[in-house]
């Protein structure tokens, strides 16, 4: 039970307070910083008495002096600020300390390419220029003057006087030209646009008629013991690559694995390596194919003159080749099937005007990210479309540069191969074309190969592939319009081949979208048609990715990356056609090695005499730590700079559309401009590799 309360202290309290007595002795006065709190009652009835032992309590302020009240607010206040400005001081060096951070590693991070180029500083006065209009605007608007706009003559300040004569400039001067440009642009994507619907009517008629190329004969699957060699010309197999450390092994082993007569076959690796660890592994691979009877021999030049050109001229030099009538070449990731030569030989064969059989290449690595799924569709077009309908019709279409064969007479007449550009299959392509040898695409063979993973390579790659045809288009103009062919296949090379889808579809496809769609959100009485910012592109990218049905769902995404890339596109164009510098570059693009070696090592043993010593059998995993050869990786992203000023461009102009309530341009603005920032920053794709031996 609770323990009863005790009322005895209580009682006697009040009887103290009763008598007038205080409970608190004097000598035990207690005083307080805070204000002066005296207790009520006491002060009320006067119950002070100097000289009773008790006397209440107070609480009182020690000093209420206003002078030193005063100077201990200031006192506060200065220690305050004190506080305040040491954090603003850390806050400082924290915000210098990341600028020089960010700076630094876009320094050492930023493509090496684009800091010094003119094409990148104009890119960059030009985001200067947009953004101080989007400014200028901002401060119109929230003036009032977008929806009643200010004269020259009614205008009361210096300001607004600015903004009517700028309103009269824009409209007068800038609009007239851009307009002019923009219909250009137009008419040209018309044109490009329309070459395109052709093309894919005829790839559907070539579908629905099943058109195909007719061999003459077909050797049979696998091994007769009544085959007769004089059946099976020579062929020659040529392999060239350069430090191709990931990838050398798988092609070494596709080749060496044909079914085709030894006798009748053989293989030169042509490596260009400058590493020495590369080309002491390459060598081992020779060695060990060399002892399971094919005939293969290793190739290495001391001067790399001419890259792959020079490379393959080089090897076509040799004594020997003049007992070959045809030559395979693959490049270093490429993996033909073993019936490769049985399925494209005899179409050679009662046809000798025939040069060149030109295969599909097939992607192993085309699911891999969004850059190799974005990359597929692309080439799935450029191969079931362009080059079936070109080689069905007129039969010339660009050489590819591996996974095709060709004649050596057809090679030998029309000069062999040139370094003079960086497109040497093209090269060899039009001067044979131009000779009156005729081509052939094999849709039903398949190559496998891979595509790159890192937008890095695929950016030089793409720089490579679109710099060239300018290069070689300004060599060899002349010499079409003085060759023998009709003015029919003339045309077709210089207009279509040429002018149309190599000169035209980038210069366009920057131009309109990039540079004079977001200058006219700032000169609106230039502004384009809404069917030119959506539809028609839209309508474009379906015709692209029907012959690659499952990549429907990436159509919106291969849009957007198709712009984005146009800026590389049109600066190695213009760089191609004018001869600048980075157009004679030439950079091996980066393998992964994602093919599966051990597929073909496994089928390789299967076929070869078990008598075979089992050290030769060693995969180049095991070499290359013999050789003690070790490898560190770091992935990091690099930054693009023309890419991140185009985004800040595009999302700047998407904010003007935004004030001028213009849907359909401000979201193609919007999200054009998030993809080239996506890409700027190295978001799309695998991340470069670091690599250290």
């Amino acid at each position: 039970m609770p323990r009863p309360p005790n009322y005895e202290f209580q009682d006697w309290w009040n009887k103290q307070r009763e008598n007038g007595h205080d409970v608190v002795p004097e000598k035990y006065e207690c005083t307080t910083n805070s204000d002066n709190i005296n207790n009520n009652n006491t002060n009320n009835n006067n119950h002070h008495h100097p000289n009773s032992p008790f006397l209440t309590v107070e609480i009182r302020n020690p000093s209420s002096d206003p002078a030193v009240d005063k100077e201990m607010r200031a006192r506060s206040v200065r220690q305050l600020s004190g506080i305040y400005l040491l954090k603003l001081q850390q806050i400082a060096y924290s915000v210098v300390y990341a600028v020089i951070y960010v700076v630094r590693t876009i320094q050492s991070r930023s493509a090496s390419d684009s800091s010094h180029s003119r094409f990148y500083r104009a890119i960059k006065w030009m985001l200067i220029l947009v953004i101080s209009l989007l400014c200028f605007e901002l401060a119109a608007y929230f003036k009032g003057w977008h929806f009643s706009p200010p004269t020259a003559e009614t205008a009361e300040l210096m300001v607004e006087f600015v903004y009517a004569t700028w309103l009269q400039v824009r409209a007068d001067y800038l609009a007239p030209p851009l307009k002019s440009l923009g219909h250009t642009c137009i008419v040209l994507f018309l044109i490009q646009s329309l070459d395109r619907l052709v093309l894919v009517i005829g790839c559907a008629w070539i579908k629905f008629k099943k058109v195909k190329p007719k061999a003459a004969m077909a050797y049979p699957v696998g091994k007769g013991d009544d085959e007769d060699l004089e059946d099976y010309p020579m062929v020659l197999v040529q392999i060239p690559m350069c430090n191709e450390r990931e990838v050398y092994g798988q092609s070494i082993a596709a080749v060496c694995i044909q079914d085709w007569p030894k006798e009748r076959m053989l293989v030169q690796i042509l490596d260009d390596s400058d590493d020495l660890d590369v080309q002491l592994l390459i060598k081992a691979e020779v060695l060990k194919w060399q002892q399971r009877g094919v005939h293969i021999i290793y190739r290495h030049r001391l001067i790399r003159s001419g890259y792959k050109a020079g490379n393959l001229n080089s090897a076509m030099g040799c004594d020997y080749v003049k007992d070959y009538e045809f030559v395979a070449i693959f490049d270093a990731d490429f993996q033909p099937t073993p019936d490769f030569l049985k399925k494209t030989i005899p179409y050679f064969k009662g046809n000798d005007d025939l040069a060149l059989v030109q295969t599909r290449w097939s992607f192993v690595n085309k699911d891999e990210n969004l850059l190799t799924r974005l990359q597929n569709i692309n080439l799935s077009f450029h191969f079931e479309v362009e080059q079936q309908v070109n080689g069905v019709f007129i039969n010339f279409f660009g050489f590819n540069g591996t996974a095709g064969v060709w004649r050596i007479k057809a090679l030998e007449e029309c000069g062999g191969w040139l370094d003079r550009t960086t497109v040497e299959d093209m090269d060899i392509a039009v001067r044979a074309h131009l000779c009156g040898w005729k081509f052939v695409y094999v849709n039903d063979v398949k190559c496998l190969c891979e595509l790159p993973e890192s937008y890095e390579a695929y950016k030089k790659q793409q720089h490579r592939w679109h710099s060239g045809p300018m290069q070689l288009f300004r060599m060899c103009f002349i010499d079409i319009i003085r060759s023998k062919v009709s003015w029919a296949k003339k045309a077709n090379l210089i207009f279509l081949f040429f002018l149309l889808r190599k000169l035209v579809l980038p210069f366009y496809s920057f131009t309109l979208f990039c540079i004079i769609l977001p200058l006219t959100m700032f000169i609106p009485e230039a502004e384009l048609p809404a069917w030119v910012v959506s539809y028609v592109p839209g309508f474009m990218s379906i015709l692209n990715i029907l012959p690659a049905p499952r990549s429907f769902p990436f159509i919106v995404p291969y849009l957007l990356f198709e712009n984005t890339m146009s800026v590389t596109k049109f600066n190695a164009m213009i760089s191609g056609l004018f001869r600048f510098g980075s157009s004679y570059e030439w950079i091996v693009t980066k393998k992964l090695g994602r093919s599966s070696e051990a597929d073909l090592v496994a089928f390789a043993e299967k076929e070869s005499d078990s008598t075979f010593p089992r050290s030769t059998s060693e995969s180049g995993i095991a070499q290359m730590n013999r050789l003690g050869v070790t490898r560190k990786t770091e992935r990091r992203n690099k930054l693009y700079r023309k890419e991140l000023a185009l985004a800040f461009i595009l999302l700047t102009a998407s904010v003007r559309s935004l004030l001028s309530a213009q849907g359909m341009h401000f979201y193609f603005l919007l999200f054009q401009g998030i993809s080239f920032l996506l890409v700027g920053l190295d978001l799309i794709g695998e991340q470069v590799n670091t690599t250290s031996s």
